[in-house]
Order: structure tokens, then sequence, then C-alpha cells
């Protein structure tokens, strides 16, 4: 073998549903009501398991990337937890890495114009210390196969930057926006 160690990923889990005969049926189609769950007016079991078409639980990357583009998905799917441990799919947690990406966005690109808002400005000694902490943190994660421990290194960096240098100096020095850019680019590749 080319390659010095095996490494398995976990699987991505979500909710399935029987009706009364043990069928599964659509999980998208289910509806939850006082604490029950419905496939139309019929109730029906709610079980865990591995997300496949088998159980009709999945849900397609389709619809992902027409809802949310493909890097949220890719982050999402990575900030879930470790890569080798199964780990449950739940889309409603989307937004937040959506969300995530629109705040890194916003502290570098202006959202009416599309003109960048960074300030040539150096950044001071605190902001340094931030950027460093950040690429440490993410160049350690990133090869030890941690990439939600390496997106949660990020998400600091963008919350000093957000509450530290956006509006208040004119905006993120070019230095710290470009080296942000460069931690998310494997991670995030489109944006």
């Amino acid at each position: 073998e080319p390659y010095r160690r095996l490494f398995n990923q976990g699987y991505i889990q979500a909710y399935a549903y029987t009706d009364e005969r043990g069928f599964y049926v659509e999980a998208s189609e289910v509806s939850a009501r006082e604490g029950r769950f419905f496939h139309g007016d019929a109730e029906v079991r709610r079980e865990f398991g591995k997300m496949g078409k088998s159980l009709k639980n999945s849900v397609t990357p389709d619809e992902m990337y027409a809802a949310y583009g493909a890097d949220t998905l890719r982050l999402y799917e990575m900030s879930t937890g470790p890569l080798d441990q199964s780990r449950p799919w739940e889309t409603r947690d989307v937004v937040g890495v959506f969300r995530l990406l629109q705040r890194i966005w916003r502290n570098i690109i202006d959202e009416n114009t599309g003109d960048l808002v960074v300030s040539g400005e150096d950044p001071d000694d605190e902001t340094l210390r931030a950027m460093s902490k950040a690429i440490a943190g993410v160049r350690e994660n990133m090869e030890a196969l941690r990439f939600n421990v390496a997106i949660a290194k990020l998400t600091e960096l963008n919350n000093f930057l957000t509450s530290h240098c956006a509006g208040a100096s004119g905006g993120v020095p070019e230095e710290i926006a470009e080296t942000l850019v460069l931690l998310l680019a494997p991670l995030a590749p489109h944006v």
C-alpha cells in the first residue's frame, strides 16, 4: 500500500421514520406536532440511522447548494464534528454556517457596492496576535484532520475582527483580511 495509515470517516446520521407497517417514509414529508410525528395524517415512529436512500432520510447536495451554496455545504459538513466519528445532520444548523460566511464576507466586501472595505493601515499588536493564534490553530488542526476545530479558530478570528477592526478604523487591515481569506480557502474555496 502506498498509504501510511488508514483513515475511516464516520457516518452522517439523520432521523428516519417508519409507518405502522414498518416501511420507511420520506423524512422530508414528515411533520412534528406536539412531540409526535406524522406522515400526512398517519403517525410514524422516529429512529436515528445513517443517512441514505434506503432509509429515505437523505438530503441531496443539490438542495443544499441551491439554498446556501457549495461553500456553506462543505463548511457545515466539516464543522459538525471530528471527521472519524459519526455525527448527526441537522438542516436547520446549516444556517449558522451560512451566517458565518456572510460575516466573513461583510468584514472584507461592502455588500452594496462590492468594493473592498479593508484598510491600508498596519494592524496593531493585538490584531497581529489574534491572527498568529488563528494561523497556528488552523495549521495544527488541518494537519490533524480536525476541520471542525480549524473552523472554530477562523470563527474566533472573524469575531475578533468584527468587534475590534470592522468599521472602527476604516475596516480590517489588508494584511489580516488576506490571511483570513487564505486560511478559509481550503475549507471554502469559492469564497
